[in-house]
């Protein structure tokens, strides 16, 4: 049976969906040994100025919602039926409220709201790939969002000693239980809020060539993705 959007049972469903399937991932988060290489920004610390945005591929979001979780943090989701159950787990993860929109749906809200948070102090986290891909293929939002604001962008790459993998298009990963998950922030890149679209579209080609080498630096077999 398919539920109609707004009513009180896909309302109901959505919330206990959200808490079964957070409890279920902070029970696996749980057991996990993170290890977080280098400048981790939402531990630094920060007097003035916009908050930090975190970047990886959409591929490792299980892995950041549970590794990143009860920190508050603002991540951008669909304003489509997967997006709210997606929400909903953000929700009971301890994330702040969504940011609702996507390069094809509500962007130029989406983006307005992302300014907001980063300027009042928020990290954000971005996958730069989704919400549909294709997958490795960063989009430019999260560029125009470090324009509009003078935040960071810190990159980010994960990897696990082993995981579940999924057929989905962005092949996403699930750390099992007791894995020993790594999680590297490497380089940090600035976009000046002069820049033209030709610096723009230069710096959406690092943060993708960066993300890239993170994953490969972390696994080079697999490219960040462990074998079963």
């Amino acid at each position: 049976m398919r539920l109609e959007r707004g009513t009180w049972l896909y309302r109901a469903t959505r919330a206990t969906a959200g808490v079964l399937v957070a409890g279920l991932l902070r029970s696996l988060a749980w057991t996990w040994r993170v290890e977080i290489e280098g400048p981790n920004p939402l531990t630094a610390s920060r007097t003035e100025g916009p908050a930090p945005v975190l970047v990886t591929w959409h591929r490792n979001l299980f892995t950041a919602l549970g590794a990143f979780r009860d920190r508050g943090m603002v991540m951008p989701v669909s304003r489509s039926r997967d997006g709210d159950w997606i929400e909903a787990v953000l929700r009971w993860m301890g994330f702040g409220p969504s940011a609702r929109g996507s390069s094809s749906d509500g962007a130029s809200t989406l983006l307005r709201t992302l300014v907001r948070t980063v300027k009042s102090g928020t990290p954000v986290g971005m996958l730069p790939d989704g919400p549909r891909g294709p997958a490795g293929v960063a989009q430019p939002g999260v560029v125009a969002l470090a324009r509009m604001t003078g935040a960071q962008l810190h990159l980010a790459g994960v990897s696990a000693d082993r995981a579940w993998r999924f057929g989905s298009w962005d092949q996403a990963i699930l750390p099992k239980p007791f894995a020993r998950v790594r999680c590297h922030f490497g380089r940090t890149l600035d976009v000046p809020k002069g820049s033209d679209k030709e610096a723009l579209a230069e710096a959406l080609a690092t943060l993708q060539a960066e993300l890239h080498a993170l994953d490969l630096a972390l696994d080079p077999a697999t490219g960040g993705i462990p074998r079963d």
